[in-house]
């Protein structure tokens, strides 16, 4: 009996120090809104910097920030005359928080979107990803619009963050926000125009497979375009890149490059068929045929496995189905 009460009486000292803990983050979090409210130059930067240290160390900092009106606040810093400083403070704490409706359609403000894109092109990497993952928090707003993202300056500093090689930890964030974006037509043509498509074919060898089929996903998006299908054409790597990736890594990522693959091959048959078989492609194809893949997938194999043969006698083409080390 006395050692249950005493393991009671540790418990209910537990929950005790948890609650006072508790009511000491929520008191910190409120002091720290109210010198927002006030401060400014180097205080209010203080002020942010611990905020985001307490929102980071504690959920209940998080809540705390929403329940006292703590977006808007945050929000309201951001504009065309926010430093840097403030700016990257501010993104990196309500870039953690639950944002409601209208708080998304406050921070879709063309002046504080341009305020992220700027610091998505001048500030650290930790800042850099912070504003991508920003926009893509507000990209799934119903409210959204795709103007807010046809910015060439936008587009430039993701591909700059998903070709940073001292910074991997940018690939993914970066990747997932122009994949996000790919889904608005009216943005994707911007993006073939500028260099996406054989920027993202040369990284692919180097990427990693969650990254590969976002990458790929991206490449599949912009083929469907006209100048998306002739920048892949002119791009070298193309087809031993995507002949490399056929059964390579999963289900998803073989769909994409064949489908990459076949928008090429069906644009300059003669010249794009020969060289993709040249890289081993017929028996890869007959892989993927022989697989236990999606039917569609062997159904589209077989459409390019005939669409190759075409310039080809039989024989000739059946050597080229023999599997070779070099292209597995």
């Amino acid at each position: 009996m006395a050692f249950l009460c005493s393991s009671l009486s540790l418990h209910f000292v537990k929950y005790l120090l948890m609650k006072k803990r508790s009511e000491d983050v929520q008191g910190r979090v409120s002091e720290l809104l109210q010198t927002l409210k006030k401060a400014k130059g180097q205080a209010r930067i203080q002020a942010l910097k611990e905020l985001k240290q307490v929102v980071a160390a504690h959920a209940t900092a998080m809540k705390t920030v929403v329940d006292e009106g703590g977006v808007s606040l945050i929000s309201s810093l951001l504009g065309p005359f926010t430093s840097h400083a403030v700016g990257s403070e501010a993104i990196a704490i309500l870039v953690n928080l639950e944002l409601d409706s209208e708080s998304k359609t406050n921070l879709m403000q063309p002046t504080k979107i341009s305020l992220m894109v700027d610091m998505l092109n001048e500030g650290s990497v930790e800042t850099k990803i912070n504003c991508t993952r920003l926009i893509e928090k507000l990209m799934d707003e119903k409210e959204f619009r795709a103007e807010s993202i046809s910015s060439h300056r936008l587009l430039v500093g993701l591909m700059r963050l998903v070709k940073d090689k001292r910074h991997t930890n940018g690939i993914m964030p970066g990747l997932s926000l122009l994949r996000s974006i790919c889904l608005h037509k009216q943005v994707m043509g911007l993006i073939v125009s500028i260099g996406a498509v054989s920027q993202l074919v040369e990284l692919l060898p180097a990427l990693e497979p969650d990254c590969l089929e976002s990458a790929l996903f991206i490449l599949d998006m912009l083929s469907s375009l006209p100048e998306g299908k002739a920048a892949l054409k002119d791009c070298g790597n193309t087809i031993p890149n995507m002949v490399r990736l056929l059964m390579r890594i999963s289900e998803s990522c073989t769909q994409y490059a064949l489908s990459i693959l076949w928008s090429v091959c069906k644009l300059a048959p003669e010249e794009c068929s020969s060289v993709a078989v040249e890289a081993g492609l017929a028996a890869k194809l007959l892989l993927v045929i022989q697989s236990g893949c999606n039917p569609l997938l062997k159904q589209k194999s077989s459409e390019l496995l005939k669409l190759c043969s075409l310039n080809y006698t039989d024989t000739i083409f059946i050597s080229k189905c023999k599997l070779t080390r070099t292209i597995l």
